[in-house]
C-alpha cells in the first residue's frame, strides 16, 4: 500500500472543518515556517523537495517560486489555479471539498515563501458547492488567525480570496486566468513578460495549481529531503490520479511516483482491471490532451520496459511511442471503443473551447473537428486521413498558448497508432457508422 501525504484524513468525518483538521495536524506548516524559518528557506525546502507542477506541464515548483521578481515597494501575488477543465481529470474538486483547510495552509505557507500579502484561488464557476466550502473554510482561518493581520504574532499578513470564472477551458492557461481574474475577457498573454516579473495587475505572480500547493505543508512539515526520498528519479513524492473510463474502480487514487501502469490498471489496490473482463485497447494517461496510446505501449516503452507512472517513463519515446503525464486524467478504453468517434469528441471539445485568438487554433481546431465528422459519419476520403495530420502540424507551435498543441496532439496520435482504423472508417463507411459497431483490426504500432 503507497503512501497517502494529501489524502490520509480525507474520510475522516468533519476534516472539512478547522477544528477537526487542526487535531489531526492540521497548519502545523503554518507555524513552523512563521515561527522557526525564513521565507527563502522555505522557498529552499520546496526545491530540495523536487515537487513538479501537478497541473500538466510538471515544472519544478521550486524553480518557478525562484524566478518570481521582487522590487521594493512592489506587492506581489500567489494565485491558485482551481479553474480544474482537462476532459478526464477530476482530482482537484475533491481536495478542495473534502480537504478545504489543506489548500488553505498551502496557500498560507506558499504566500508567506513569496512574500505575497494578497493571494487568490481562481476557481471553475460551475463548482459553486466547492466555493461555498473554501469561504467556510476561510472565514474559520481568519477567526482562528491563520489569516488577516499579524498571523500568529509573526507580523505577517495575508488575505486570501477566492474567485469564480466563467466556466472557460482557457482560463486554465496561467495568463488567460489572469486577464480573467483582472476581470477581462480570458485570452492568453504574450510572453515575455511572463507571470514571474509582471502577472496579476502587471505585478510579479506565481500561479500554481491545487495539487502542488496542497503539497507544500507536507515539504515544510517533513522537510524537502524526505519527500524527495518517495518516487523514482525527478518524479518525486506522490501524485492524484483522475481514473475513469472502462475501469472496474474509476475514481480518484493517490499513487507514489513510480508505480508500473499495468500494476495501477490491473491490481486491486488501484483500478482493479478493465469492466466486463474485456481487453484493454488504448489508454490517455493525463488529460484529453496528451498523445493516445495502444495497449501495447502504454503497459511497456518500446524498448520492453514496463512503463511506469512518472513523467520521465510515460515521456519515454517521445510523442512516436510516448505520452506525458499530464495533469493525471486517466481514461483507459477497451476494446470496444472507437477510436475516431473518441478522436472527434475531443476535437469537438477543443474548437469549442479555443478563444480564437490565433487564427492557427481558430480555423486549425475547426477543420480537425469536420474533418473526423466526416470520417466518423461515413463521409470521409483517404486524403482525409492525411489531412488531419498536416493541420495538427500546423497547429503545433504556432499559438500564443498551448490549447493548440492539446488540439493537435491527440488527433495526430490517434491516426499515428490507429491509422488502420481510420481506413475501415473510410473502406467499410456503412459497418462503421453502424450503432455499437466494433472495429475489426488491430492498432497499428507505430
Amino acid at each position: 500500500m503507497g503512501r497517502k501525504l494529501l489524502t490520509e484524513h480525507i474520510n475522516v468525518e468533519g476534516i472539512d472543518t478547522f477544528e477537526v483538521y487542526r487535531k489531526h495536524g492540521g497548519y502545523r506548516s503554518v507555524e513552523k515556517a512563521l515561527k522557526t524559518m525564513t521565507p527563502d528557506e522555505v522557498v529552499e525546502e520546496v526545491k530540495k523537495s523536487g515537487l513538479r507542477g501537478r497541473g500538466g506541464a510538471g515544472f519544478p515548483t521550486g524553480m518557478k517560486w525562484s524566478f518570481l521578481a521582487k522590487p521594493e515597494g512592489v506587492p506581489r501575488y500567489l494565485v491558485c489555479n482551481a479553474d480544474e477543465s482537462e476532459p478526464g481529470t477530476f482530482k482537484d474538486r475533491q481536495l478542495m471539498s473534502k480537504l478545504p483547510h489543506l489548500l488553505i495552509e498551502g496557500m498560507i505557507t506558499s504566500s508567506y515563501a513569496l512574500g505575497a500579502k494578497t493571494s487568490y484561488i481562481y476557481i471553475r464557476g460551475e463548482l459553486l458547492y466547492v466555493l461555498r466550502i473554501l469561504e467556510k473554510a476561510i472565514a474559520e482561518a481568519y477567526a482562528a488567525g491563520f489569516l488577516g493581520k499579524n498571523i500568529l504574532g509573526s507580523g505577517y499578513d495575508l488575505d486570501l480570496h477566492v474567485h469564480p470564472g466563467g466556466g472557460a477551458y482557457i482560463c486554465g492557461e496561467e495568463t488567460a486566468l489572469l486577464e480573467s481574474l483582472e476581470g477581462k475577457r480570458g485570452n492568453p498573454r504574450n510572453k515575455p513578460p511572463f507571470p514571474a516579473v509582471q502577472g496579476l495587475y502587471a505585478r510579479p505572480t506565481v500561479v500554481n495549481n491545487v495539487e502542488s500547493i496542497a503539497a507544500v505543508p507536507v515539504i515544510v512539515n517533513d522537510g524537502g529531503d524526505e519527500y524527495a526520498k518517495i518516487g523514482v528519479g525527478r518524479s518525486t513524492g506522490t501524485k492524484l490520479i483522475s481514473a475513469c473510463g472502462h475501469l472496474n474502480k474509476p475514481g480518484i487514487y493517490e499513487i507514489e511516483l513510480g508505480v508500473p501502469v499495468e500494476e495501477f490498471i490491473y491490481s486491486d489496490e488501484y483500478c482493479g482491471g478493465i469492466w466486463k473482463g474485456r481487453d484493454l485497447k488504448a489508454v490517455v494517461a493525463g488529460g484529453s490532451s496528451v498523445p493516445i496510446l495502444p495497449k501495447e505501449l502504454i503497459l511497456k516503452t518500446a524498448a520492453g520496459e514496463p512503463r511506469l507512472m512518472t513523467y520521465e517513463s510515460l515521456s519515454d519515446g517521445g510523442f512516436v511511442t510516448g505520452t506525458m503525464l499530464g495533469s493525471g486524467g486517466f481514461i483507459a478504453m477497451d476494446e470496444t471503443t472507437c477510436i475516431v468517434r473518441n478522436t472527434w469528441n475531443f476535437s469537438r471539445f477543443y474548437h469549442h473551447e479555443s478563444c480564437g485568438q490565433c487564427s492557427p487554433c481558430r480555423e486549425g481546431t475547426g477543420w480537425l473537428e469536420k474533418v473526423l465528422h466526416r470520417l466518423e459519419f461515413g463521409h470521409g476520403h483517404m486524403q482525409d486521413i492525411d489531412l488531419l495530420v498536416s493541420v495538427a502540424k500546423q497547429i503545433e507551435g504556432n499559438t500564443i498558448c498551448p490549447l493548440g498543441e492539446a488540439a493537435a496532439w491527440p488527433v495526430a496520435a490517434a491516426v499515428r497508432h490507429f491509422r488502420d482504423e481510420f481506413e475501415w472508417h473510410v473502406t467499410n463507411p456503412q459497418e462503421a457508422t453502424r450503432p455499437g459497431a466494433v472495429f475489426p483490426g488491430k492498432a497499428v504500432l507505430a
